[in-house]
């Protein structure tokens, strides 16, 4: 049986230095493989998002681009996006700017910036609701909640403290469906903190969610009555964004750090 040799990067990113902020893998490939041996690669690297890339030079993107995680394909993922993009113009030091198609999150593009790159990603809106199950299950009482029909929820609550403290029933959410709880609240060191739990997807707690600041930047710009904010991810990682709203966009400024690069092998 031949072995087929494919590149790939282990990438933490939105960190100033190693093994802070969030782990992804990227994987260059030639074709799709079957979505079996994709997920089967994410379960393989064990971390929250796997990145998979294709050269697409004549298509309306540099490069098609889709995420796995351990368990499942996602519809957006920020963090192996800008992994993705540090990559690709880290080999290429005369390009400021990489775009990717994806399948359901439209054109995204990361570029260059003083803080390492940009990301562009569509802001996603919430409005206020109510969702006692999965309040229930937080262990403490929100001040207000935000829901999003995809799946994106947020609980407003009073304090990094109060963030800090949740413990929440993580089995107990995963059955409420493949969805992110993100809890946010102004922070001290920076404007805003949050911590996101997507036990649903199998990431149980993530160490810092693009996605989520996608929704977190138009929640909080409009709070904040300004078009920018200071972001920290208070998981067991920590992570750090600057945030800002640009029309139907919310572009997240962070850094990156390659820590593996290597060869994945896979048979036939």
């Amino acid at each position: 049986m031949t072995r087929k040799s494919i590149r790939y990067w282990h990438v933490d990113a939105f960190a100033e230095k190693p093994f802070a902020g969030n782990q992804a893998a990227v994987v260059m490939v030639d074709k799709w493989p079957d979505d079996d041996i994709m997920r089967a690669i994410a379960d393989e690297n064990m971390f929250a998002e796997t990145a998979f890339l294709i050269e697409t030079p004549e298509g309306d993107a540099d490069y098609a681009l889709r995420w796995f995680t351990p368990t499942v394909e996602v519809a957006l993922c920020g963090h192996a996006t800008l992994a993705s993009g540090h990559v690709l113009l880290s080999e290429n030091e005369g390009r400021d700017a990489v775009t990717f198609s994806t399948r359901k999150a439209g054109i995204l593009e990361v570029r260059r910036a003083d803080a390492g790159y940009e990301l562009a990603l569509p802001a996603i809106p919430t409005t206020r609701g109510e969702y006692p199950e999965a309040v229930a299950l937080l262990g403490a009482e929100p001040k207000e909640v935000w829901r999003n029909p995809d799946g994106y929820n947020v609980f407003l609550f009073e304090d990094g403290a109060a963030i800090r403290a949740l413990d929440p029933d993580l089995r107990g959410l995963a059955k409420l469906g493949d969805e992110q709880f993100i809890c946010t609240a102004p922070g001290k060191e920076t404007d805003v903190i949050s911590r996101n739990f997507v036990p649903g997807d199998g990431v149980d707690e993530d160490s810092f969610t693009g996605s989520a600041h996608a929704v977190l930047t138009p929640f909080w710009t409009e709070r904040l009555g300004r078009e920018s904010f200071t972001a920290y991810q208070a998981s067991r990682r920590g992570g750090h964004a600057t945030c800002r709203l640009e029309g139907d966009r919310a572009v997240l400024s962070g850094d990156c750090v390659t820590v593996v690069e290597g060869r994945f092998y896979l048979d036939g």
